[in-house]
């Protein structure tokens, strides 16, 4: 069964908020609530909301109100980084490595690739498809300044 399977976003939330209170104690992590609690440490400006408890279980995130979901920005983080570990799709680690080489600050560099992912997840849901890899990789390979097509 995958993980999270079946939890309501309510205890979605709620395993960022115990990862981030484990963490701040210093209490051993699973493997999971460690990259969680890395993405919330590089982000000091979420973590005092992440700390509001019921309120951030609790709130609304609509493109109406200009907000970003902290939520949704952290789980592409991590979703990014898998992605990047496991160099899937092929080619993601070596553009990971290219544009962290190129920037004087890599946390800015996946923020960019988190551009690209999100573009990506948007028009697969807008032609109730699946991610096209290669026009993702094409998106990377541009941001990279490659301008190679993906293969």
């Amino acid at each position: 069964m995958p993980i999270f399977a079946g939890q309501s976003r309510r205890e979605l939330r709620r395993v960022y908020l115990e990862a981030w209170r484990k963490w701040k104690e210093q209490r051993p992590l699973e493997p999971l609530e460690a990259a969680i609690a890395a993405v919330i440490a590089e982000h000091p400006q979420l973590a005092a909301w992440l700390e509001s408890g019921e309120e951030a279980l609790a709130a609304e995130f609509t493109p109406a109100d200009g907000r970003v979901n902290p939520f949704l920005h952290l789980a592409m983080h991590l979703a990014l980084r898998e992605q990047v570990a496991t160099d899937r799709p092929a080619g993601i680690a070596r553009i990971h490595r290219e544009l962290a080489r190129q920037s004087p600050d890599p946390h800015a560099a996946e923020h960019a690739m988190m551009e690209c992912l999100a573009e990506t997840l948007y028009a697969a849901q807008e032609s109730a498809g699946v991610p096209d890899e290669r026009r993702y990789l094409e998106r990377l390979e541009r941001l990279a300044g490659g301008g190679r097509r993906a293969p």
